[in-house]
């Protein structure tokens, strides 16, 4: 069973990595290559952002680390564990003990309020149910929400709306965030101010963070970045 109360840290070394990883689609007439001998290291605390055009792989890549779907070939290692020999089940404790997952859209329950969204995934790992909403109250509170907590995501603006999904992914604190577009669909201002609360929360938490984004301008504000060009990773 998931311990809810370890705090899931690599002592030195990678939060995460991938060692050569390919991707590819083959129905037997045509084969189509998404992800070209990938190498990518993460380490703890460190925040990478990743830009690249629209079908350039970089999603495809996200869905490899959050280990939504196995490479062709290539390993991907989280907190120094490799992935590609284990089973769905190891797999699965891997990714909701280690991971943390912010989205375009946020993906929240319409019918609870903030406290319980963040509260869920704690709840899940069979947390006490006091416990686990004292710690979503703590979190939420840090990404500024501390007056907002018992409101449901209907009574959230957009902004608002993310900053509780960060929480979520923070609240059980995982090894790595990894964000898909965290700010595609918030006007400019509030891209901005989204994008330093990744910042700042990565810093408090020590967390790392692997970002996908369209947007360079915000990805200067991570430690590195990268180019997803055509399957193919590169320093940006």
């Amino acid at each position: 069973m998931i311990n809810p109360e370890k705090d899931i840290r690599p002592a030195d070394g990678y939060a995460l990595e991938t060692r050569d990883v390919v991707k590819y689609y083959d129905d037997g007439d045509s084969r189509l290559d998404i992800l070209k001998g990938v190498s990518l290291q993460v380490r703890a605390g460190e925040m990478v952002a990743i830009i690249g055009a629209s079908g350039s792989g970089k999603s495809t890549l996200l869905h490899m680390l959050g280990l939504l779907d196995k490479p062709t070939s290539g390993d991907i290692l989280i907190n120094g564990q490799q992935t590609r020999s284990l089973s769905e089940k190891q797999i699965s404790h891997i990714r909701n003990e280690s991971l943390g997952f912010v989205y375009q859209f946020h993906h929240l329950l319409n019918e609870f309020n903030a406290l319980d969204n963040v509260a869920m995934p704690l709840i899940v790992r069979r947390m006490n149910r006091k416990e686990a909403r004292s710690r979503a109250e703590a979190v939420l509170e840090r990404v500024g929400l501390k007056a907002r907590i018992h409101h449901t995501p209907g009574q959230l603006s957009g902004g608002e709306r993310q900053r509780v999904a960060l929480a979520r992914a923070l609240v059980t604190r995982p090894v790595c965030v990894l964000a898909d577009e965290p700010t595609g669909n918030l006007d400019r201002e509030t891209s901005a101010s989204m994008f330093a609360l990744l910042k700042q929360m990565n810093e408090e938490f020590k967390t790392a963070f692997v970002i996908v984004t369209h947007d360079a301008k915000l990805a200067s504000l991570a430690d590195r970045q990268l180019l997803m060009d055509r399957g193919v990773l590169q320093a940006a």
